[in-house]
Parts: C-alpha cells; structure tokens; sequence
C-alpha cells in the first residue's frame, strides 16, 4: 500500500481541478433587458463591445407583455391611438437589435399574469430574472438613468433587476459618450 504525503497528494488534486476547470469553463452570457430606448440600444452596444473583446455570447432581451396597450404607449413602442400588435413591437425590436450588434442572440418573452396585484413592471422584472437565471447570465447590462439611485420611478425595471445577487450588473446611464 502506498501512502502519499498530504502535500503530494494537496498539489495533484490542485493540478487535476485546475486543468477541469480550463477545460470545463462555460462560455458566459451577458444579458440585456431590451425595450429599444436609446439607453437600451447604448446597454446592448456596450454588451457587445465587451462580448468581443471577451469572447462572450449576449443574449438581448425583449419583454413584451401579450395585452398592455398602456405600456407600449408608455414604452414609445406605439402612439396613443395605433392598435396594440406585439407581433409587430416584438419584430421592430428585432430588427433594432441586429442594427446595433448584428451577432447578438435575440429573444422575446411574453410574461405571464402571475399575480392581479403585480404591476406590468413586476412582471416585466420577474421575467428578466428568470431569463438570467435560465441561462446563467453572468452580466446584465441595464440602460437605466434610475438602476441604483436611492429613489427610482415604479415604471424602471433597472433598480429590482440590479438587486439580484446571482450576477453582475452593468449600467448604463448615457445613451451617447460621457462628452455628449
């Protein structure tokens, strides 16, 4: 029987979960919450300037809910007196992703009604956290002039979103260069 020294048998199990981990590593996922505002288009844009330079994948989110009119017009999505077609938000928002970061992921969710007391933000916000935790983001990027601030309005999903420990969190409060 052959009996190894604490420290041999210390600095191969080292060695060994050290070359695991090289070989096992995941690619990461930024994320970004996408409503197609200018401070989402600057947050997608800096997602994938980091994914370039990082070797990342970034997935853009849209969350578009199925019957809230009063939210894409909030939004800008659709003026007060156009018919409410996610179809066509959800195609718009596409097609806005692949203009500002052509080799993003896009994805669009529709959240459902969990609670008659939740607000469309809490759900719009409950599904970004999913969609995090899904696919194990390990950044989200948020365009949010409010994402951190003491006070923020009850219509940003910036600041519940930014509250949850299981990634980091990018924010994005300039639409254009600071010298802008």
């Amino acid at each position: 029987m052959t009996v190894s020294s604490p420290d041999a048998a210390s600095a191969t199990s080292k060695s060994r979960g050290y070359k695991t981990r090289a070989t096992t590593l995941q690619c990461m996922t930024y994320l970004v919450p996408f409503d197609g505002s200018p401070l989402a288009e600057a947050a997608l844009a800096r997602a994938a300037e980091f994914a370039s330079v990082m070797d990342e994948d970034v997935l853009a989110l849209a969350v578009v809910p199925v019957d809230e009119r009063d939210f894409a017009v909030e939004r800008g999505w659709i003026e007060a007196t156009d018919e409410y077609d996610a179809d066509d938000i959800v195609d718009r928002l596409r097609s806005q992703v692949a203009e500002v970061a052509p080799a993003a992921t896009f994805r669009c969710e529709r959240p459902e009604d969990v609670s008659s007391v939740a607000s469309v933000t809490t759900d719009v916000v409950r599904t970004i956290r999913a969609v995090a935790q899904e696919v194990g983001a390990s950044v989200v990027f948020i365009g949010s002039e409010n994402a951190g601030r003491v006070s923020t309005p009850v219509t940003s999903v910036g600041a519940p979103v930014s509250e949850d420990p299981r990634y980091d969190v990018h924010i994005v409060r300039h639409a254009h260069g600071a010298e802008d």
